[in-house]
């Protein structure tokens, strides 16, 4: 599933890195945070990898 924001693709690779170990989990905020709680690191992957061409910066409700 692709991200639908630049904010939700960053925040995945920010999970994704503490999931990793290559950042501390207490280094995150908010929906990264979150993110790393819940998601698989498959899931986190396939967020984070989607490209910024075209995503709006924050996705309207």
């Amino acid at each position: 599933m692709p991200a639908k924001s630049k904010a939700q693709q960053r925040a995945a690779g920010a999970a994704l890195a503490a999931k990793r170990g290559e950042v501390k989990k207490s280094s995150l905020k908010g929906a990264s945070r979150e993110m790393e709680k819940s998601m698989s690191e498959g899931e986190l992957e396939d967020l984070a990898e989607t490209k910024h061409k075209n995503l709006p910066e924050r996705k309207d409700d």
